[in-house]
């Protein structure tokens, strides 16, 4: 009588699933993913070159501004909620979710499976997009700690994009009203609820926190600090918790290969 082959480990079940997964993060919209930190990056340094080339000269602050206005504020929410659905909302959508969870491996390591190979291939791009900001005139130290804005933020933007599209049918959406209403009114926010957008932890690290505050924002309140290496452990924290809840709501939801899943 053959004895029963053991279940794969968490760590082999995240090994295999990205492994799996990985062709798709070089199709259509593991490119767009790239684009998006990118292309902004790129097309100021195409401007800055041809200005010079005419003998004028682009001041380094134009580095930062497009790495506030563009990038942190607006393209990295977009880039976390193109990504989300990616991970396992995709397979619950195109129903082969059930396939998957025939084998015998443990559930709840699949959504931080295929969430950690779109973490990785988009903060790759985030990196490269940091680095062009050098080329616009910014220090290396700048440059540095916005890399590691970009990719914290992203981190914990993933997850929780991630966990509100298992907890919603409509996660996206929600998500989306979090990330371009709620987050935008950090200036705005008294003390401690500041802490409650991710904005406040990506400025906090970059060091661009507070600097657009100005006498024209009339509701602006003072704008609570928070250390750099701090702001980067609550954001990893945050990220692992999430996905940590993604695990159990996997875990807990019945899923079935036809009819309607019985989800939030």
């Amino acid at each position: 009588m053959r004895t029963p082959l053991a279940p794969p480990t968490p760590l082999r079940t995240i090994q295999a699933v990205a492994m799996g997964y990985l062709p798709r993060v070089f199709q259509a919209r593991g490119w767009v993913l790239a684009a998006l930190p990118v292309a902004p990056v790129a097309t100021a340094i195409l401007v800055a070159l041809l200005v010079q080339a005419q003998g004028g000269r682009v001041s380094p602050a134009e580095g930062l501004k497009i790495f506030h206005e563009g990038i942190l504020k607006v393209l990295l929410p977009i880039l976390a909620l193109a990504a989300a659905p990616a991970g396992i909302r995709e397979d619950l959508e195109q129903r082969t979710l059930p396939l998957m969870l025939t084998r015998p491996a443990p559930v709840w390591a699949y959504p931080f499976a295929k969430g950690l190979l779109w973490f990785c291939w988009g903060a790759i791009w985030l990196v490269v997009a940091s680095l062009g900001l050098f080329v616009l005139g910014a220090g290396w130290e700048p440059v540095a700690l916005g890399a590691l804005a970009l990719v914290g933020v992203y981190w914990a933007e993933l997850a929780f994009m991630t966990l509100l599209g298992l907890v919603f049918k409509r996660g996206t959406l929600w998500g989306a009203l979090y990330l371009f209403l709620w987050d935008p009114l950090v200036r705005i926010l008294p003390g401690n609820f500041q802490r409650l957008t991710f904005l406040h932890y990506g400025e906090s690290i970059s060091g661009t926190r507070a600097f657009e505050v100005g006498v024209r924002e009339l509701l602006a309140q003072t704008q609570v600090e928070t250390p750099v290496w701090i702001a980067f452990l609550a954001l990893i924290l945050f990220g692992l918790a999430c996905w940590a809840a993604c695990g159990w709501k996997l875990q807990t939801m019945p899923v079935g290969l036809a009819g309607k899943d019985e989800e939030g």
